[in-house]
Parts: structure tokens; C-alpha cells; sequence
């Protein structure tokens, strides 16, 4: 189990940190979640992708670039203001994602200009971030973000049907979404999810049904903090990034490489997710609780009025797309440290509660247990959905934002 407290943690409040990075990371949750109200992970993931992959590839190009850029290098002395290049990087992009912010976005923009004194360095910081800036923009062009493309959905027993209360039917173009550091979002396909008349299948129903429930009486306090804290719609994977940003020290440059790595791994796998996700089109626990007695396995009971912990998101079961993300995530958090035993924290307002990590493995088993808790998916979406986010990583960080040689 993680740790627990039930206040917010010392390093919560991150706007006053000296790293650029961490500020316009910060900058871009408001844009993204805040004012336009992005679903994460999956749709706000883009955005946070875009920035902070235009960033690095400014902050690498002024530090000489000494690891692969991931779009473009542009042309730096090295004596370029890493502030204003980016300060401007990010805000480039965010103006281009959302345009009806522009204004908003532009006051931000010159407020953190004014801090940086005039010149030459100033100047040419602002050059290389709008380079990279463009660089990004002009890459997702035509990328398939919010394409009207729905869910497949069916009656037979096991297939995925929108769920209550709002029984909605979106972000299906999530798993054709353009990646952006993987080659192809179906190369990480997973083996499926049990049959509805297997005992895997009977296993997993059962103990979803027990743990999950809104009103259980065998999940523990803990484990409800958990499964709300995970489930939190800010997604606590923003606080886990920063706090590890500052909490271990990193400089401008390595910060960017690590936010990049972080935005890339989580998205990259939220979106192979989603192609898995309608390739097998799983229906989820409630569904198939409330159904039970038309599925063809003698071994389950249906509960009519069972309802979960929290609400299920609008999307089939298999594999559980936190999972995959967070797996995908952690997985490139180990390869940058260089080791899993990082402590790490984050507050979620949801849960009201603070959750401590000793490493990178541990948030990843816990996620897949929260997911049962909650009520939304069963076990081996969960398990599975870990497999292919640890692949998605492997991958990234194998192929991507390396020390050149």
C-alpha cells in the first residue's frame, strides 16, 4: 500500500518554482483542463504532448542539443534565454490548440516576458521557441484529434453498450489518433478478455461486484481513498510529474526531457489503449452485473441495482486505460531515474487525500487494484492494460530523446 495523508503535500504549490518548465506545464493544465475542460487522460493528453514535446525540442536546442531532438533542432548560440524560448514555445502552441484563449493566453504570455530583460538573448529565446513551436504545430496537422467516430457497440453477451447515467458514446478517435512516438498504435495488441462463460471471466465478475460497489461493505477505507484519488478527473498523473520534477532537483533541460518522456509514454498509451479497447469493444462491470442472467455462465448472479464506487467513463473495459497510461508512464519514470525506487506524491482534491509512493512499480500495482475498487473495470483490463502500457514505454524510451552519441 501507499502512503496517506489528508492534507495537501509542501510542494503542492509549484507556481512559485524558478523552472520555466514546471511553470508552463502548469499554464497548460489551465488552458487545457481548467478553461477548455479536456477529459483526461485521453484527450488532454494530446495538448500536454504537443507542448511539452515543442519545449524540450527548444531547451535541447539551446543546451547544444545533447540528446535527439524530437521534431526539429533549431539554430542556437547556447546564449538564447531558456525562459523566453520556453515561455514561448508553449504558448505558441496552446494559442494554436485553442484559439478562442488567445487573448488570455497572449496577457499570460507577456506577463512572463516582462519578467525576462530586453536584448539579444530575450529576443532570440523567443526565436527558437516559436521555431519549435511551429515544428509541433505543423506535425499534428490532420493527426485525427476529435474525429466523430464512435465506440462499436453490441447486445450479444459481452459487448460493449454505453453506460448510465449519461449512457454516452465518445472519444472513440482517441485510438486512431496520430502517436506520437510510437510507430503504430496496433502493434501492442492484447490477448483479449476472457470468455463471459470461463472461470477467469467468473473470477473477475465476482470480485469487481463485491469490491467496487458504491455500497460495499468488504472495500476498506483505504482502498476507497485509492480508488477515488486514481480516479481523480484533474488526473493525479500532472501532480505525480511535477512533484518529481522538483522533489529530485532537475535542471530546465533535464526537466523538459522528462516532461516530454512523461507526456509522450502517457499518451502514446492512452492511445494504443483505445485502439485495443474497440478492437476487443469489452463491456464494463455494471453492464454486465445488470446482466448477468442472460450471459450464458451459469457461476454469475445479476444485481439489477448495482451501481460502482464512481462513474464508469464512456468507453469499453478492456484493457483500462489508466492502467495502460500510468504502466506506459512509469515505465519511462524508471529509465530516466535509472532505477524504480524514486519516492514520489500526489494531492488529489477529489479524495481530499495525499498518496505516497516509494517507486514506480508500486504506483503501477496499485492502479491496477483502484480500478477494481472503484467499481469500472475488471481485473484483467487492468492487468493486461499494464502489459501493454509497460511495452509502450520499453519502446519509447528505447527509440526516443536519447544522450546522442
Amino acid at each position: 500500500m501507499s502512503a496517506l495523508t489528508l492534507a495537501p503535500p509542501a510542494t503542492a504549490d509549484l507556481k512559485a518554482s524558478p523552472n520555466a518548465v514546471v511553470v508552463w506545464d502548469l499554464n497548460a493544465q489551465t488552458a487545457i483542463w481548467d478553461v477548455a475542460q479536456q477529459a483526461p487522460p485521453q484527450v488532454a493528453g494530446r495538448g500536454f504532448a504537443m507542448v511539452s514535446g515543442a519545449v524540450y525540442d527548444a531547451v535541447n536546442a539551446i543546451a547544444g542539443t545533447p540528446y535527439q531532438p524530437y521534431l526539429v533542432a533549431p539554430r542556437a548560440s547556447g546564449r538564447e534565454s531558456v525562459d523566453a524560448a520556453v515561455g514561448t514555445a508553449a504558448y505558441r502552441v496552446l494559442e494554436a490548440i485553442f484559439p478562442a484563449q488567445r487573448q488570455r493566453l497572449r496577457v499570460q504570455y507577456n506577463e512572463w516576458l516582462a519578467g525576462i530583460p530586453d536584448g539579444p538573448a530575450k529576443r532570440g529565446g523567443v526565436r527558437v521557441g516559436a521555431k519549435a513551436a511551429t515544428a509541433m504545430i505543423d506535425a499534428r496537422k490532420g493527426d485525427g484529434a476529435f474525429d466523430p467516430r464512435l465506440w462499436t457497440t453490441g447486445t450479444k453477451p459481452g459487448e460493449y453498450r454505453p453506460t448510465p447515467p449519461g449512457f454516452e458514446n465518445t472519444g472513440a478517435w482517441v485510438g486512431f489518433l496520430k502517436p506520437f512516438a510510437i510507430p503504430d498504435a496496433t502493434m501492442f495488441r492484447t490477448p483479449g478478455p476472457p470468455p463471459v462463460t470461463s472461470h477467469a471471466y467468473t473470477r473477475d465478475f465476482d470480485e469487481v461486484k463485491r469490491l467496487g460497489s458504491a455500497t460495499s461493505e468488504v472495500r476498506t477505507a483505504d482502498q476507497t481513498d485509492a480508488a477515488l484519488w486514481w480516479h481523480d478527473r484533474r488526473s493525479v498523473s500532472w501532480g505525480m510529474k511535477r512533484d518529481l520534477a522538483v522533489t529530485q532537483g532537475l535542471g530546465v533541460l533535464e526537466t523538459a526531457r522528462f516532461y516530454a518522456l512523461a507526456d509522450f509514454t502517457g499518451t502514446d498509451g492512452a492511445i494504443a489503449c483505445a485502439n485495443d479497447k474497440e478492437f476487443w469493444h469489452f463491456w464494463r462491470p455494471i453492464t454486465a452485473i445488470h446482466a448477468a442472467g442472460t450471459d450464458g455462465n451459469p457461476d454469475t448472479t445479476p444485481d439489477p441495482g448495482w451501481t460502482p464506487l464512481v462513474v464508469t467513463p464512456p468507453n469499453p473495459d478492456y484493457p483500462s486505460g489508466h492502467t495502460c497510461r500510468t504502466a506506459a508512464q512509469m515505465t519511462g519514470y524508471a529509465h530516466f531515474f535509472g532505477r524504480d525506487d524514486v519516492p514520489f506524491s500526489a494531492y488529489s482534491a477529489d479524495s481530499g487525500s495525499t498518496r505516497h509512493f516509494r517507486g514506480f512499480s508500486q504506483a503501477t500495482a496499485e492502479v491496477v487494484e483502484a480500478r477494481i475498487w472503484a467499481g469500472i473495470h475488471f481485473r484483467s483490463a487492468d492487468v493486461d492494460g499494464t502489459t501493454l502500457g509497460t511495452a509502450v514505454g520499453h519502446h519509447i524510451t528505447e527509440h526516443h530523446l536519447q544522450p546522442r552519441r
